[in-house]
């Protein structure tokens, strides 16, 4: 972790944050409070780069409508929080929030805001390591003593620490998403449970069924660098339940694998696992990852390094020897067609259920059929 000096973080950011924020200061006007706040404060302590390149962004005092409008760029308006979301070159996307307070009028739903202060605003975050805020103070461009690091108690000494602790008691109650957020901070940075967390977890559970925005914590935690650890991370602290039996095992299989790993191979191993359909459907992983292990199952051979080639070798669905195909089916007799694919069909079935051991043990499959009536019987 790097010195918490105001200066030394605003020069190690991009040049196009740098830019954006000096811009925003500007049009806020002089009254007004602007910051930088949450994940990417938290990686320019840790020095280290942000996982993403968007930024969280607070005014307090401000109109964050007009500031949104006089900036030029595109943005899309959320009336119900005051808050805007910028829509930068090279799809990056800025949110400009309203400073506020919250508060959960029922469990697991949607806060209800309330303006606030840029101190209120970040005692509303999730954890003491996320709640950070460098201020602009300037409103030209910044120098050395132009900007302040503010934080709530404990949030820098629990970042050196590497410690994930809850900003408050009711914190997994009012919102179980964080529970999840949690496991992908951990893994993704090193973190470690607080006491304060691990406490909270059964409340996060009791209340998980009743969280709609845990399905969109779910989606992110298959998109991290490495799910199998994030998920084994759940798995340790008790909320393994929030997945399918055997996800962390699976997951962090596929972690180790070499080659590219995309969110769609990780969300088709999971539904390669015993989970109810509704509980998929909720996670609103479409139908890629669903067509992709239809494809890995289908027992039609896969190019060397493509996700089904990974996924067959992840489920266990490569033969030891090179299957049966097209051609040696008509090799043996078979006529292009519809004939032809029935018994491809049915050698991919036989395959699975391991009945075969060579390629030989295939053929005389194959003939037997033949002689038997051929693939209808």
């Amino acid at each position: 972790m790097i010195p918490p000096d105001p200066a030394q973080l605003w020069a190690n950011l991009p040049g196009d944050a740098q830019e954006l924020l000096t811009r925003l200061r500007r049009l806020a006007g002089p009254e007004a409070r602007l910051a930088l706040v949450g994940g990417a404060v938290r990686d320019l302590l840790l020095g280290q780069a942000s996982a993403s390149p968007d930024l969280d962004i607070v005014l307090a005092g401000g109109n964050v409508q007009q500031v949104a409008g006089q900036l030029g760029a595109a943005f899309s308006w959320h009336p119900a929080y005051g808050n805007a979301t910028l829509h930068l070159p090279g799809g990056v996307y800025a949110d400009l929030v309203s400073a506020r307070r919250e508060s959960y009028p029922v469990a697991g739903g949607p806060p209800m805001p309330l303006p606030g202060s840029l101190e209120d605003d970040l005692a509303r975050r999730d954890f003491t390591v996320n709640a950070h805020a460098l201020e602009l103070l300037a409103d030209g461009q910044l120098t050395e003593g132009a900007a302040q690091l503010l934080g709530v108690p404990n949030s820098l000494e629990d970042l050196e620490a590497r410690l994930l602790r809850p900003l408050h008691p009711q914190s997994f109650h009012e919102d179980a998403s964080r529970l999840v957020r949690a496991a992908r901070l951990a893994a993704r940075l090193g973190l470690h449970a607080h006491p304060e967390l691990l406490a909270q977890v059964p409340a996060a559970l009791d209340i998980a069924p009743h969280t709609p925005r845990l399905a969109a914590e779910l989606r992110l935690l298959l998109g991290e660098p490495l799910p199998g650890k994030a998920a084994r991370v759940l798995e340790d602290w008790g909320a393994g339940q929030l997945l399918p039996a055997g996800t962390a095992s699976l997951l962090e299989r596929l972690d180790a694998l070499p080659g590219p790993r995309t969110r769609t191979l990780y969300a088709a191993a999971l539904h390669s696992l015993s989970w109810s359909a509704d509980s998929l459907e909720a996670l609103g992983l479409g139908q890629r990852p669903a067509d992709l292990l239809a494809r890995a199952r289908s027992g039609v051979p896969a190019a060397s390094g493509s996700p089904e080639a990974t996924l067959k070798s992840l489920l266990g669905l490569t033969p030891p020897y090179p299957p049966l195909q097209g051609r040696d089916l008509l090799a043996l007799g078979l006529s292009a067609g519809p004939e032809l694919g029935r018994m491809l069909g049915w050698l991919a079935l036989e395959r699975r259920a391991g009945r075969f051991a060579s390629a030989e043990d295939e053929r005389r499959a194959v003939r037997a059929r033949l002689a038997g009536g051929g693939p209808e019987q």
